[in-house]
């Protein structure tokens, strides 16, 4: 995450990662879901926080999610019920639940049939926010199994290309891989030049916006550094045609079309609600897995040795620095805004419930 986006120092509280694990299961139970759903709901947002992808954490999410349940969007007690199903493949419905929750078990149905016949896809129909997309592809990796997630989204935020309304959200894929040694291949990205929840962290800490990141409500990118502004759309990765912004464009559209014609809700600028697609690989299906991840091992390390351009200490791969700062964070906790904290402790209240750090 780039500098500007992390919690300045001076705002800054340090938070042991199962004291916020377990507040955070507390607020989702005291929402009305099961104690297993909490717990895994609570694991898709700590992987974040963990790991630094603090725009998928409990700062900007959770207390989205508490407003959904709230205001009855999301069914703490929705039921996941299959709607289509062949030997490789499923369509299952959430029933209106958080996707935190379902994505993973539509991952583990995934992982069945791959480990019966080497690949499972799975889409995914009735759920609210799938939350940080990678967690869900690296499920497969314990397998021995490339994972890939994909949703897209309920709200419509990104331009097309040239375009003056908005068609798409930011559409997020991840594409996990396992190795040996090296830390796992892990890409978990947007489609749009920025994740819109980084917005809310630069607002948060009063960081700027970068040139080409956003566009003006009559589609034109603003093109230089501004705030963020108070009504804008997201620009597909690439920003502007000259700079590779038709290649967002369509990447976000695949998502579309795998995650919402495919799964059967239609077209998300018309449907408006997520759809989810996950996918995995069984590796021993196409070469030996200690083969595989010797071949990681060298790719990867090959990547982190790569002689680092002027100015720059080194090369990083996807998944590498996540997995460095999951190590520090797992024992130094986890960095918050102070006015998180202060979220903590309005909902402790609300909730009559007792977190160990506030």
């Amino acid at each position: 995450m780039l500098e500007r986006f992390k919690v300045p120092e001076a705002d800054r509280v340090v938070v042991a990662e199962p004291d916020v694990r377990a507040a955070t299961e507390q607020i989702f139970m005291g929402m009305g879901l099961s104690e297993d759903n909490a717990v895994l709901a609570a694991d898709v947002l700590m992987f974040n926080d963990l790991r630094g992808v603090e725009t998928h954490g409990v700062s900007n999410m959770l207390r989205s999610y508490v407003a959904g349940y709230r205001n009855e969007t999301l069914n703490p007690r929705g039921q996941i019920t299959t709607t289509r199903e062949t030997e490789t493949t499923a369509v299952i419905d959430g029933g209106g639940s958080l996707g935190l929750h379902v994505a993973p078990r539509g991952m583990d149905i995934a992982v069945e049939k791959a480990a019966k016949y080497g690949l499972g896809a799975v889409c995914v129909t009735g759920v609210g926010h799938m939350g940080g997309t990678g967690y869900h592809a690296m499920r497969a990796l314990p397998h021995d199994m490339i994972g890939v997630a994909m949703s897209s989204s309920g709200r419509v935020v990104t331009v097309p290309t040239f375009g003056a309304e908005p068609r798409l959200g930011t559409n997020p894929l991840a594409w996990a891989a396992p190795a040996g040694e090296m830390p796992p291949f892990m890409l978990d990205i947007g489609t749009t030049q920025i994740a819109n929840n980084k917005l809310r962290l630069a607002r948060r800490v009063g960081a700027q916006v970068e040139p080409g990141w956003l566009a003006r409500m009559d589609g034109t990118p603003i093109m230089e550094r501004v705030d963020v502004p108070e009504e804008s759309y997201m620009l597909p990765l690439g920003g502007v045609r000259e700079q590779g912004s038709h290649k967002g464009f369509g990447l976000g559209a695949i998502i579309d079309i795998m995650c919402s014609s495919l799964s059967g809700i239609g077209p998300g600028f018309i449907a408006l609600v997520p759809g989810f697609h996950l996918m995995a690989y069984r590796i021993d299906a196409f070469i030996d897995v200690a083969d595989f991840k010797q071949h990681m091992d060298d790719f990867l390390r090959g990547l982190a040795e790569t002689k680092p351009a002027p100015g720059h200490d080194r090369v990083v791969y996807p998944g590498l620095i996540e997995a460095e700062e999951e190590a520090v964070r797992s024992v130094e906790g986890i960095p918050y805004h102070s006015e998180v904290i202060d979220w903590f402790r309005t909902i402790e209240d609300e909730l009559n419930l007792d977190f160990a750090f506030t």
